[in-house]
């Protein structure tokens, strides 16, 4: 994608945030359980939450002009949660999950930040469990360990709803 695409999605996602959320998207009960489940590791005591997409992948994107489909899931979701699911979803071309965290640095290497991109890797686990996702869950798995410095467990199914 061209830079004026990259800049768009940052202010629409900005943009985004801003907005008063009426619903929590990912909640801490679904958080409490997944955090262990899925990355080994305790949940976290606080979460910041914005208004967030809470779907952002690669179908759910148009090029240009930019346009982000599929609200259905809109709305408050831990900073970072829409950056890093988008990262995720993109492991697989490493030029482009670059390019993901390049854009979205100053949110991704924060500390609420990062919660939103465990959680959002909580989730893409999750779905790996439920036979998602398994060309991409390797990456995925590799990815969780270096942020936490915890390999992750590999449950062998999961029926918790976010």
């Amino acid at each position: 994608m061209p830079d004026a695409w990259w800049d768009d999605l940052c202010q629409a996602l900005g943009l985004l945030s801003e907005v008063d959320g009426v619903r929590v998207t990912v909640r801490d009960e679904w958080m409490e359980r997944a955090f262990p489940q899925f990355l080994g590791i305790p949940a976290p005591a606080t979460v910041e939450r914005v208004s967030g997409h809470g779907d952002l992948h690669w179908g759910n994107l148009t090029t240009m002009p930019l346009n982000l489909l599929d609200w259905e899931r809109w709305g408050l979701v831990p900073l970072g949660f829409d950056a890093g699911l988008l990262h995720a979803n993109s492991l697989l071309a490493p030029g482009v999950a670059h390019r993901i965290r390049q854009e979205f640095a100053s949110i991704l290497d924060s500390p609420a930040g990062r919660i939103g991109e465990l959680a959002a890797l909580a989730e893409m686990l999750q779905a790996v469990a439920r036979g998602w996702y398994a060309e991409l869950a390797p990456c995925l798995r590799a990815h969780a360990e270096t942020l936490t410095g915890v390999r992750p467990p590999v449950p062998a199914h999961s029926e918790l709803t976010a």
